[in-house]
């Protein structure tokens, strides 16, 4: 099953987000439609992070979290696809660009929410070190 099914609300508008910040630049640099092999496993690779993030419903957007839960490659690529659709997006998705803007300036949660944190607990993951 496809992790990106699993995701419900804020994660699942994330994961949105994210997949369309991906398409735009699959697009230019990779010219494939509508995703490449390397950006369909990163895009599969970011739903995987959102379903295991500690902060759940309360995520703040990645560039504030305390959490860096991306490996250093996978991070660089997602930063890289962030800077170059990132303006792209107020064409293509005003409405998501704008928001995730807002969301940036919103406060970051100063410790994981409870129900969150119990969820990991559960699922024997370490909110400290997600891989």
């Amino acid at each position: 099953m496809d992790t990106a099914t699993l995701l419900r609300g804020k994660l699942l508008y994330e994961h949105q987000t994210i997949e369309a910040m991906v398409k735009i630049y699959c697009k230019a640099k990779h010219h494939s439609q509508p995703l490449c092999e390397e950006c369909a496993e990163l895009l599969e690779y970011a739903a995987t992070r959102l379903d295991r993030c500690p902060y759940g419903q309360h995520k703040p957007t990645c560039n504030q979290c305390p959490v860096h839960c991306y490996k250093p490659a996978q991070k660089k690529i997602v930063k890289e696809i962030m800077i170059f659709s990132g303006p792209r997006m107020l064409l293509s998705h005003p409405i998501r660009a704008i928001k995730h803007i807002l969301a940036e300036r919103s406060p970051v949660p100063e410790t994981i929410p409870e129900a969150a944190s119990n969820r990991h607990v559960r699922n024997n993951i370490s909110p400290a070190k997600i891989d």
